[in-house]
């Protein structure tokens, strides 16, 4: 089955919070996880790695925290799952050649499911990546869109 982690779904949670603060404004982790039930050592996990990766900028003292470091608009529903959780794979043999990953699956050259397996991978991808965090926080948006 494929399933977000509770890390990658407290992250969404708390880039949603952080995409309605006035701007400027920092909310720190453990605010942000009490708010909304979530373990906060967990949460506080998910804003580290993603502010490793740019998606949200951290502040240190006593109104430090959190806030995005990029308009929602700018943050895919790809970008935030590849940095909690890695590229998305339906299958062994879904790889990423330029991510240096290789092919480990034994009966790949005569699979009869490898063709649609990648179809299926690529517009996943496709969509995960046109999903932004614009589209969460309103939905409207997403409609806009269409």
């Amino acid at each position: 089955m494929l399933a977000l982690t509770k890390k990658t779904g407290y992250a969404l949670v708390a880039m949603t919070h952080l995409a309605g603060l006035p701007e400027g404004r920092f909310e720190s982790a453990r605010l942000i996880a009490r708010r909304f039930g979530a373990p906060t050592a967990l949460m506080m996990n998910a804003l580290k790695e993603l502010a490793a990766a740019g998606y949200v900028q951290s502040a240190r003292g006593a109104h430090g925290g959190y806030r995005l470091a990029r308009r929602p608009e700018e943050i895919s529903l790809a970008d935030v799952v590849g940095v909690l959780e890695g590229p998305v794979r339906l299958a062994e043999c879904v790889t990423d050649a330029a991510e240096g990953q290789e092919c480990t699956c034994r009966i790949m050259a005569s699979c009869p499911i490898a063709d649609p397996v990648h179809r299926v991978q690529r517009k996943l991808r496709d969509f995960l990546s046109k999903v932004t965090l614009a589209e969460i926080v309103d939905p409207m948006v997403a409609l806009a869109k269409t």
